[in-house]
């Protein structure tokens, strides 16, 4: 899990695939494993990046 998130930078879109109601989330930072993600629905959270994999969203 840790190769996928270690490419995640501030301003790119995710989604918490084991959470979908939170909805599409921005990345705020990615310090050490730890990312803080703003999520539409949930707000702001920080993810573990060892235990949870983000997906990135691509617009269109």
């Amino acid at each position: 899990m840790i190769g996928m998130n270690a490419v995640l930078e501030p301003g790119m879109l995710v989604e918490n695939p084991a959470r979908p109601d939170w909805g599409v989330g921005q990345v705020q930072s990615n310090i050490g494993g730890r990312i803080t993600v703003t999520f539409r629905e949930e707000g702001k959270v920080v993810i573990d990046g060892n235990r949870v994999a983000l997906l990135p969203v691509h617009d269109g």
